[in-house]
């Protein structure tokens, strides 16, 4: 892998991740780009204890371009996007319309492929081991800032889930908090430390396991299953089989077979509801140790895994977040795990 770091005409980085090492990315960008401006500012809730978010210089961000106006794609036939190069591998940079910026923490965008059409399913081995290692090197990058306790890599993708960009990407979050979901984790973790002697994750991978019942694929190195209290209707984990904090964590073996995998998985998602129905749309969440703050006490603890789900729950119908949910915190699914995941073991041979 070939990283070449550089600045947009605004000040922003600029991260290519290219797979030859002979390749030169010295394009400029030329736009007349004003500083970014950004009005966000962390609040913390009295009640819950969490965090939340202000960022009204978000409702300017870019909404449902037409595809030949789209920012993520190459800067083509004199048309300049957010990316210089006529063409990329992977590219990574600062978010212009961040959630998160400055000491508050920091947003990216990562551009999967410089395909405009593509999907993350439809990368290559190679293609997707790439994404892995720029997930990797952002991971280290932003965990030495001073400000960021968290780093979370994620994908949104389908316009159900609210993207507003076609282009297949995803994003990385620079929290300067724990989470109040890795929160929720490490106290169930110290918990059952204490009452067992033993680590959570760990028995939860085993359980699963020897189980079998909700498991979708196992690797050498990686083991996905739906698990036994799925929130959403379609909900698939993937852990590596060895316990690690984090991707930077990762040994070579599990970085190797982790594309077949992954690939796999997003492949069979589509394929849940028949050939007849659009995209599945989901969400893939990177679940990390934090890195410093209280969240950074269990690091060693704590497991890396990726959470998939979609929030489509039969085909032309979708799972919302009602009063239940959204008022209360407490899901209420349609689908039993166990059934959800004989559906996407079945769709391996369709």
């Amino acid at each position: 892998m070939k990283k070449t770091s550089t600045r947009l005409a605004d000040g922003r980085e600029l991260l290519y991740y290219d797979s030859r090492n002979d390749l030169v990315r010295d394009a400029v960008d030329p736009r007349p780009l004003d500083p970014v401006s950004t009005a966000s500012e962390v609040r913390r809730d009295p009640l819950l204890g969490d965090a939340v978010a202000i960022a009204s210089h978000r409702q300017a961000r870019t909404y449902h371009p037409p595809a030949d106006e789209c920012p993520l794609c190459p800067s083509r036939n004199g048309r300049h996007s957010e990316i210089p190069a006529d063409d990329y591998d992977v590219a990574v940079f600062e978010n212009r319309f961040p959630s998160l910026a400055g000491a508050s923490g920091r947003c990216e965008v990562v551009c999967f492929t410089s395909d405009h059409d593509a999907s993350f399913a439809d990368l290559d081995e190679a293609q997707a081991a790439l994404v892995l290692e720029a997930w990797t090197d952002r991971t280290a990058e932003l965990c030495e800032l001073p400000q960021v306790e968290q780093v979370f890599c994620f994908e949104n993708r389908g316009a159900e889930i609210g993207v507003t960009l076609g282009h297949p990407h995803g994003q990385i979050y620079g929290y300067p908090f724990t989470t109040p979901r890795t929160a929720l984790m490490l106290r169930s973790l110290a918990e059952h430390k204490e009452r067992t002697g033993r680590n959570l994750f760990d028995d939860v991978v085993a359980g699963e396991l020897a189980d079998g019942a909700r498991v979708v694929l196992e690797g050498e190195y990686w083991a996905a299953f739906v698990p036994y209290a799925a929130h959403w209707p379609y909900e698939v984990h993937l852990y590596p089989k060895k316990r690690v904090p984090d991707l930077r964590a990762l040994g070579e073996d599990a970085r190797t077979e982790f594309p077949q995998m992954y690939l796999e998985l997003l492949r069979r998602f589509d394929r849940i509801f028949g050939p007849d129905e659009p995209p599945t749309p989901y969400i893939a969440a990177w679940h990390q140790a934090p890195v410093r703050g209280v969240g950074a006490v269990h690091r060693g603890e704590f497991a890396l895994h990726l959470e998939l789900f979609t929030i489509r729950r039969t085909s032309g119908k979708l799972k919302f977040l009602a009063g239940s949910e959204s008022g209360m915190g407490v899901f209420i699914n349609d689908v039993p795990p166990e059934t959800a995941a004989e559906r996407l073991r079945e769709v391996a041979s369709e």
